[in-house]
């Protein structure tokens, strides 16, 4: 039994067909034939069943599957140990960013700089999504990390996260608007008024939702914008209240910007880095991320 013949095997499985597996495995296809051949002669029993218009396993083909693919993935990680052994850590990272996170605050592309520079045989994938689409590509292993808003303190099943930003949510207007004269704000009045929100599927959509839902009342959503900024952008120009993270005193004053923080506590802009429950598989995601978690330390809720 060879290495080559599991490789083969396996690839014919996924394909379900011998042409296209060779062709992924940039082989002729007869040799692919062959060895797999080779294999179900040497195991006494067909692996393969070749009779319909596709590829499929038999019963014994189907029970030795999974024992094949843990072979794979431990030559895989023998590879991988004695490359990190020698430093030389190699692969590829997928990480995803909600929209707005790559600012100055997190300095992303300056970390990410002196990984590759640290490691230039990485190869760095970098995304921009909604936090919902980004947690459910950690889960199925198209993102070794995202940088996302979460609702929540505690991660959702299957994902481990540390917050690394808390700030209360504020409500913003322009300045003198008497929409703003309580402070802070009951949740309630966000009902009598227009509001600006991030779109759904982010984590500061899902807290303003949460927290109205909490006040018994529907927000009535007039813009939805892609970024904190953008919010607050468009409501000193009059266009509706933004409910975004407080926004710095300074900026807001630029702006022409009103701000009252929300009177309820769990009404709060949270950014986490997160990662597959498991950890990353990949060593040079375990690189990055140990990284990113010691440039971007957890806060402490509230």
């Amino acid at each position: 039994m060879e290495l080559r013949q599991l490789q083969y095997l396996a690839a014919v499985v996924e394909e379900a067909n011998f042409t296209r597996a060779a062709a992924r495995l940039h082989l002729a296809q007869p040799g692919v034939s062959a060895q797999i051949l080779q294999l179900e002669r040497e195991l006494g029993h067909r692996l393969l069943d070749r009779s319909g218009r596709t590829v499929t396993t038999t019963e014994l083909g189907e029970a030795v599957l999974p024992y094949v693919r843990a072979a794979l993935a431990a030559v895989e990680g023998i590879r991988q140990t004695a490359d990190e052994y020698a430093g030389l850590v190699r692969g590829q990272v997928a990480i995803g960013l909600v929209s707005g996170a790559a600012t100055e605050e997190f300095a992303v592309a300056e970390l990410l700089a002196g990984f590759h520079r640290d490691h230039p045989g990485v190869e760095i994938s970098l995304s921009e999504s909604g936090s919902e689409q980004m947690l459910a590509a950690l889960r199925r292993g198209e993102l070794d990390i995202a940088i996302v808003g979460v609702a929540e303190q505690e991660p959702p099943p299957g994902i481990a996260f540390q917050v690394v930003v808390d700030t209360p949510l504020v409500a913003a207007t322009t300045v003198g608007d008497p929409f703003l004269a309580a402070d802070p704000l009951p949740v309630a009045a966000l009902a009598d008024r227009p509001l600006i929100s991030l779109p759904r599927g982010t984590g500061l959509r899902a807290t303003l939702e949460h927290a109205c839902a909490r006040a018994g009342v529907r927000p009535r959503i007039a813009f939805e914008a892609s970024s904190p900024p953008l919010l607050a952008q468009l409501a000193a120009r009059g266009l509706g209240v933004a409910v975004l993270p407080e926004v710095p005193s300074e900026y807001a004053a630029v702006l022409g910007l009103g701000t009252r923080r929300l009177a309820d506590p769990e009404a709060r802009g949270r950014i986490a880095l997160a990662w597959q429950a498991d950890g990353p598989q990949r060593p040079a995601a375990r690189e990055l991320l140990a990284r990113l978690r010691s440039a971007y330390p957890a806060v402490r809720p509230g």
